[in-house]
């Protein structure tokens, strides 16, 4: 019978008591600088830095920690894709907002997009009627407040530039 997977990497990961490996990430039990105790570190796989560091059991001769397992690690990974996930979340809110505001023709919503660039940081402010459509897009200082009212202001201004 073929294969027509290559060769999976899990031969090569390490699971062992201080150290796992597996569903890209890894863990690593670590002494606690703070106290006497334990931390575990979970690191996702190309990233420098660890997305999580939290308590870590101690084992039962209450002076080394208890080894990872299969179990601790899979609830490990799924504690740390939530941290990152609401991470991306509360950063997907900072850079997008949008309001929506009353005028003579209808409802207008405003959104602005700030696009955090290194170099040259902007922001987008678009207006869509009730249908969707695009009424007007500027672009606008990454720092511009959107708020009811500097909303208004704009599309009584004839979508000019803030």
């Amino acid at each position: 019978m073929s294969n027509d997977y290559p060769e999976s990497d899990d031969a090569e990961l390490v699971q062992e008591d201080r150290l796992w490996q597996g569903n890209g990430w890894t863990a690593r039990v670590i002494k606690n600088e703070d106290d006497d105790g334990w931390a575990v570190a979970m690191i996702k796989d190309g990233e420098p830095e660890p997305a999580l560091v939290g308590p870590w059991t101690m084992g039962r001769d209450k002076k080394n920690p208890k080894p990872l397992d299969v179990n601790a690690f899979n609830t490990l990974v799924k504690t740390a894709n939530e941290v990152i996930r609401r991470h991306e979340q509360q950063l997907h809110a900072q850079l997008h907002k949008n309001v929506t505001v009353g005028t003579d023709e209808g409802p207008v919503k405003v959104c602005l997009d700030i696009t955090p660039d290194e170099d040259d940081p902007y922001a987008t402010l678009t207006a869509f009627d009730s249908y969707g459509e695009e009424l007007a897009k500027v672009r606008v200082a990454p720092t511009f407040k959107l708020t009811a009212t500097s909303a208004s202001a704009w599309i009584e201004n004839g979508f000019r530039r803030p």
